[in-house]
């Protein structure tokens, strides 16, 4: 089981949650709850590393990403404005390496139902 770190915010922000529930569900590698709240053309730019376009690809390199799991991840900010949102913090493996990471994201509109977008940022430390 993935221990879980998250910095108390404000609590009103519907957003918000879902994002600190999309990181949870990410280092638990829940592909099932991420899959399900991207949309069809999701477009996952990795920096310096790949770009993952569509639904297909999207759930293929989450399911290569599955056999490293997290051991603890640390979420230090959460935040959300109209379409847009972003989360940084830590996440450490169960083979000891450890990741610094900020992710950036634009969802299908304002009402934030599904995430079309995701830029992260990511560096072993």
């Amino acid at each position: 089981m993935t221990k879980i770190v998250s910095s108390p915010n404000c609590g009103n922000s519907p957003k918000m949650e879902f994002l600190k529930q999309y990181n949870i569900a990410f280092a638990e590698g829940n592909v099932a709850f991420l899959t399900k709240n991207v949309t069809d053309d999701i477009v996952w730019n990795v920096i310096g590393d790949k770009k993952i376009e569509g639904k297909e690809n999207f759930v293929k390199e989450l399911e290569e990403m599955q056999a490293v799991k997290a051991s603890e991840l640390k979420l230090d900010q959460i935040l959300s404005h109209g379409k847009e949102g972003a989360a940084n913090g830590w996440m450490t493996m169960v083979n000891g390496k450890k990741y610094a990471f900020s992710d950036f994201y634009v969802f299908q509109s304002a009402k934030g139902e599904k995430i079309k977008s995701i830029i992260s940022y990511c560096m072993e430390v």
